[in-house]
């Protein structure tokens, strides 16, 4: 535990046998009453208190567990309470923090906080007037959910669905939806329980589980699904007035435009109750469901009195065997009339278990009220369904006239049906299929049956108003969800909330909206399919959200609801799906498809949202398998890639660099952005917690597809090589470093020059293949990107620091995330269409072909493609063809498509006198000077500056120069002498000569060509605008022998002044390339 130190401050002996505070132990001034320290007192034990967080035997800043650490937000009116940071407790407290500040915080403990926030006393204890409503499980949900089950089916199509399916049937329906519902409700009880729930219903908990992708979509259609069930409840209230206004002769209009009207008329109250609150509508729903109740109480005591003489006309004759056997098979009649007909029609009766899941937002405790609610309105809506077709299919026939005088002495031969044996003959009716009621022509039957058919008609006022109501609160809150996490364009607007319960005002009008245009449609049949594919892929999807949470073993993934199945969550998704088609074929299309868009444009527009959704934990499960994976395969040269590690610095001052790199890796193979962070560790490590996210956001903003890794060490070669060694995963390791050349090699401190070069050195050793990327413009933008370093340090003392200390200038500063990544992203060459220019190869030594890869690689991309390449090889003037020959040869075996090729000739004509003086210059303010003293002297002499020339050097090694000029670029090659040549090359050449002739009145968009010098042969010209890229294989010095400095004038001289990038390229001489099949 983190101790504070003690102060010699004298104490009060009284408080030494007690408990301490901060103040005593460090402050000066006077301790405050023994009396408050009494750690028997009842209030000094609370949580808030200083005195119980620390009552360990010593003093410390640490705290206790507590709930406010770890939640996201703080009650309202009251600070948010934080633990002490990792720093706060390892490193040294710093003067000014806030637990500084209450290290000498004099106050007595009572009055003290632990250590973080004001003590909860404060408050008062007074409850916030403005507090928003909550409900608990039984108000907030079971009475909801029951209230949107039962809804206008139960009522109006049960009775209905019983005559058409049969009993049996009627009851396998049931069962099947609520089967669904059921293990849709286990699901959604197990994410329920999985963490704090907020509002948003069914889209939060998608979202939340399986990110905004799929959450998005869902959320979309579901609300839009709850819009339309709006309509769907009030076209079966505005049926029923209908009908009780044509059983009393008052029609308005007519039938059609009847139910248009009241329905228009009724949606609009329930706006009205909608915006008036939470509360109100709550108060709606709980008459509602009383009412409910006692027309099922009705219903069941009028299948028990005996029918009167009005009711048997209309096929009513209480609880009968015969009827009931009759009713048990199906009898399949109109359009609709089968199975999966009924069960569309039936299903939206089951849909609204999501009712109390949907106003999350304003319940106590959503993970407890979801499942216990849920579950509960589950089994007893299911209990209440089975029961009302069960007995409404034992006492009512399926057709009856209506008409008293359609009476008939038992037994008579000319009646047909069960109804002749209860002295009723319907026969006629029935054959011409024109009765006007019994099951299957009257919907109002539950009416007919109860005791008191105004009951029923209140009760199924009840229902439909109240499943109404709910579908409407629940369209508009999850709408409010989806508007505020931003997922689409154009849809913000609605977002906003109002009052204490941020009711959702603007949800609620687009509802309203969107209920009144399929009320227009005013055929309750018709609207009823429409919602079932939406719901049951709802339901589809919360299933998969459980069974994908389950199946990633994300340590995340704790559901305190133990009671699901992930195997059965599987189910209800599949089962959802299917029975999506079964139901509507083309609508169940149409509903994947509107998912299939919404998913791939939140895919594509890549919101900035992390739920920790399981998808992330399902993808790095698959990372990590693969990965692990890759440990049990042997690399092979077919499926070699150039994995690099680019030493960029922070990625936005090397633009190019990362560009370069970023084209011919992309969707290919690894690439890590190497950061190296010099200095001491105390003052560096805040900066590299700061940058670390912006720099890897930077990289997706620029598409980018690469990793961003930083170190800290005291200079940068120690870096690297931390990096070279603990870089990548497994078989995902970079094989490449990637380097810009040092342009100020010159003019920089000697010591960067050598790390520089050991650098490339520690690569070879740890068998990397180097790249050296050389722009004449430079690489380095950092000055262009002063504007967002913060000035914690002086730039100009950090200059002086490190040219004191023989380190290289590291232009990083503490870099801040946000303006980082929104900042102007620089353009470089690499990021535009390159159309028909030429990438030259100088293939000079066999690498094993990474020199021809990388090229390669780059010609792939769509914005290279046109690009033509050609390759450059050294060989003999009088065996130019044959070369040219054995080369084309290998490069058709490699299958690399590079047709053109060139061969490099007389390798041993002397230098130009002006040439060999230039580079003579280059290296003089790096020679020894030591008059060829012995060797011994000379390791002495070059001790402290070992990229020192000596004479002897020097004379070993007589620079040979080749000539290569052009009409706007003038250009010398150096090259070792044959001593060199054995030690440095093992007795390979580099170039051959070439003579190239610059023609007269050349500018920048003129044309060059080489000349044979034998035989005055003229190769075609090429325009200067043309090059894109000269690639060429970097030579190699050997370790100890070859000074830094001399290295660095070769490659200065090999690539200086040219006008398009130029890639020195290396391999670690092993093979990338091959032409056999295995």
């Amino acid at each position: 535990m983190a101790e504070l130190p003690v102060s010699e401050t004298p104490r009060d002996p009284t408080l030494c046998s007690g408990r301490f505070t901060i103040s005593t132990l460090l402050g000066g001034e006077e301790p405050p009453p023994p009396a408050a320290y009494d750690s028997s007192h009842p209030s000094h034990l609370t949580h808030g208190n200083t005195f119980y967080n620390r009552t360990f035997g010593y003093n410390t800043i640490d705290v206790v567990p507590a709930y406010e650490h770890y939640a996201n937000s703080a009650l309202p009116g009251e600070p948010r309470k934080v633990r002490p940071s990792l720093a706060d407790l390892h490193s040294c407290l710093k003067e000014g923090s806030h637990l500084h500040a209450l290290a000498f915080d004099s106050r007595p403990s009572h009055e003290m906080t632990d250590g973080l926030v004001e003590d909860e006393a404060g408050t008062n204890g007074e409850k916030n007037p403005e507090e928003p409503v909550r409900f608990g499980w039984v108000k907030g949900v079971m009475i909801r959910c029951m209230l949107n089950i039962w809804g206008v089916i139960l009522y109006l199509r049960l009775p209905w669905i019983t005559a058409q399916a049969g009993i049996v049937l009627t009851w396998i329906i049931i069962l099947l939806s609520v089967t669904v519902t059921s293990i849709t409700g286990l699901s959604i009880s197990a994410i329920s329980t999985n963490g704090k729930v907020k509002s948003g219903g069914t889209y939060f908990l998608i979202s939340r589980s399986l990110g905004p992708e799929l959450g998005g979509s869902i959320g979309l259609i579901f609300a839009f699904a709850n819009a339309v069930g709006v309509a769907m409840h009030t076209v079966g209230f505005a049926e029923t007035v209908r009908d009780l206004l044509q059983e009393y002769g008052s029609p308005i209009v007519d039938p059609t435009n009847d139910i248009r009207i009241i329905g228009v008329v009724t949606v609009t109250l329930l706006l009205a109750i909608s915006l008036a609150g939470m509360e109100w509508e709550s108060k709606a729903q709980v008459l509602f469901f009383l009412v409910i109740m006692v027309s099922f109480a009705n219903y069941l005591v009028g299948t028990l009195i005996p029918p009167s003489e009005e009711k048997a006309s209309k096929g009513f004759f209480s609880y009968r065997a015969d009827i009931f056997v009759q009713n048990l098979v199906p009898e399949w009649r109109g359009m609709d009339g089968s199975f999966f007909g009924m069960f569309s029609i039936f299903f939206p009766s089951a849909t609204g278990i999501l009712a109390g899941a949907n106003i999350s937002g304003d319940l106590k405790d959503p993970a407890v009220a979801i499942p216990k609610g849920t579950l509960m309105a589950i089994f007893w809506t299911t209990i209440s369904y089975l029961v009302i077709s069960a007995t409404i299919g034992s006492c009512v026939v399926r057709d009856a006239s209506g008409g008293l005088n359609d009476t008939v002495i038992p037994g008579s031969g000319a009646c047909e049906g069960l109804a002749c044996g209860y002295g009723w003959n319907f026969t006629e009716c029935a054959q011409r299929h024109s009765c006007r009621y019994g099951l299957l022509n009257h919907y109002q039957t539950m009416s007919m049956v109860s005791g008191f058919a105004p009951l029923i008609t209140a009760g199924i006022f009840g229902a439909t108003l109240s499943s109404a109501l709910a579908c409407l609160v629940s369209a508009a809150k999850v709408f409010q969800c989806l508007c505020l996490d931003q997922l689409y364009p154009l849809i913000g607007f609605f977002g906003k909330g109002y009052g204490k319960n941020n009711e959702p005002v603007r949800g609620y009008l687009l509802a309203y909206a969107i209920a009144v245009a399929f009320i227009i449609i005013a055929e309750l049949n018709t609207i009823a399919p429409i919602i079932s594919n939406f719901f049951l892929c709802s339901y589809a999807l919360i299933n998969f959200s459980c069974f994908h949470a389950s199946i990633t073993n994300s340590p995340g993934w704790r559901p305190s609801f133990r009671y699901y199945s992930k195997w059965a969550a599987l189910f209800g998704a599949i089962i959802s799906v299917v029975i999506m088609f079964l139901l509507t074929w083309w609508a169940a299309l149409i509903a994947i498809g509107v998912v299939l868009f919404l998913l791939l444009y939140v895919i594509y527009k890549k919101p900035e949202v992390n739920w920790g959704s399981s998808v992330q934990a399902g993808s790095y499960n698959l990372a990590l398998s693969y990965s692990v994976g890759l440990n049990e395969v042997e690399d092979h040269i077919k499926n070699y890639r150039p994995q690099c590690l680019v030493l960029t610095g922070p990625p936005n001052f090397r633009p190019a660099l990362v560009d370069f790199v970023g084209t011919f890796t992309r969707n290919l193979s690894l690439m890590i952005c190497g950061h190296v962070l010099m200095g001491p560790r105390r003052q560096r490590m805040p900066e590299l917690r700061l940058i670390a996210s912006g720099h890897t956001k930077w990289l997706n903003k620029r598409k980018i597809k690469a990793f961003y890794s930083d170190v800290l060490a005291e200079d940068l070669r120690s870096g690297v090589q931390v990096l070279m060694q603990a870089a990548g995963l497994g078989r995902m390791k970079p094989n490449i470093l990637v380097v810009g050349f040092k342009k100020n090699w010159q003019s920089a401190h000697p010591a960067t020059v050598e790390d520089y070069i050991g650098i490339l050195h520690d690569a070879f050793d740890f068998n990397y293949g180097v790249c050296v990327m050389r722009m004449r413009e430079g690489l380095n933008i950092s000055e262009v990107m002063q504007a967002h370093i913060n000035p914690v340090f002086d730039p100009a003392e950090d200059s002086k620091e490190a040219r004191a200390g023989g380190a290289q200038l590291s232009i990083s500063g503490t870099v801040d995330p946000e303006a980082l990544v929104q900042e102007e992203q620089a353009s470089t060459v690499f990021q535009s269409e390159q159309g028909k220019k030429t990438i030259d190869i100088y293939w000079l030594f066999d690498d094993g072909g990474l020199t021809l890869l990388i090229p390669y690689l780059l010609g792939r991309k769509k914005r290279w493609s046109k690009c033509r390449i050609r390759v450059f090889v050294g060989g003999q003037i009088n065996r130019m063809d044959q070369e040219r020959k054995a080369i084309i040869s290998l490069l058709s075996k490699f299958r690399l498509g590079f047709h053109e090729v060139h061969v490099l000739p007389d390798i041993n004509q002397k230098p130009r006198a002006e040439h060999i003086k230039r580079f003579e210059d280059m290296i003089a303010p790096f020679r020894l000077n030591d008059g060829f003293k012995d060797e011994a002297m000379v390791t002495e002499m070059r001790r402290d500056c070992p990229w020192k020339i000596s004479d002897e050097e020097i004379n070993k090694n007589r620079i040979k120069v080749q000539e290569k000029e052009g009409p706007c670029w003038g250009r010398i090659l150096f090259v070792p002498n044959e001593a060199l040549r054995r030690e440095f090359f093992k007795k390979g050449q580099l170039f051959g000569d070439i003579d190239f002739q610059q023609r007269r009145g050349c500018t920048e968009l003129g044309s060059w060509g080489w000349k044979d010098p034998k035989t005055s042969g003229q190769v075609p010209a090429l325009p200067l605008t043309g090059w894109v890229i000269l690639s060429c294989t970097l030579p190699i010095g050997r370790k100890g022998k070859c000074p830094s400095s001399l290295y660095m004038a070769w490659l200065e001289t090999l690539s200086q002044d040219l006008r398009p990038p130029v890639i020195l390229i290396r391999g670690n001489q092993e093979n990338v390339l091959t032409f056999y099949c295995q």
